[in-house]
């Protein structure tokens, strides 16, 4: 599992942080021929979204988010620590939610023009570069607003962990 980011409990987006999330998630909607791409708060509250709007993103957010806290406490009665990532496959469509540094839930909702493999491929390199957009924004705010270049400690070892999430 990949440690959580220390950060404060709640927190807002800037634009510029805003933009960058949403090219992330744009970049996995390509890359994976997905139909929807999602981000979540660990409260509910939608981050952002990129392609086909679902219904009700705002419930889908609030339920993605319960479902995931409630298989984190399967996992523990399994024995596990935690599932790191979900998978759900419906006659037409499919969804695969996965952590995003124990601060949020990245979930992508696809058809049959991919795979799962193919999701979970990109995802992969998407979680990573979220990971780096939360370091940033994080480390911005605990150093009054200034950003700082790089954080090599908190990011030393985040790309094996996601290798390991996906093996």
């Amino acid at each position: 599992m990949m440690n959580d980011i220390s950060g404060p409990t709640s927190w807002a987006l800037g634009e510029p942080d805003a933009r960058r999330i949403a090219q992330e998630l744009r970049n996995l909607l390509t890359a994976s021929n997905a139909r929807s791409v999602l981000l979540v708060d660990r409260s509910g509250h939608l981050v952002a979204s990129v392609g086909e709007p679902l219904d009700d993103q705002e419930a889908f957010a609030s339920l993605t988010a319960a479902e995931f806290s409630a298989n984190s406490q399967l996992a523990r009665l399994v024995g596990e620590a935690e599932f790191t990532s979900l998978y759900h496959e419906g006659r037409d469509r499919s969804m695969f939610v996965a952590d995003v540094a124990g601060r949020a839930v990245l979930a992508v909702v696809f058809d049959r023009q991919t795979t799962l493999g193919m999701v979970r491929l990109r995802a992969r390199k998407a979680i990573g570069d979220l990971v780096e957009i939360f370091v940033h924004m994080f480390t911005r705010v605990r150093i009054g607003g200034h950003a700082e270049s790089a954080v090599p400690s908190v990011l030393r070892g985040a790309h094996d962990e996601i290798d390991r999430l996906f093996s």
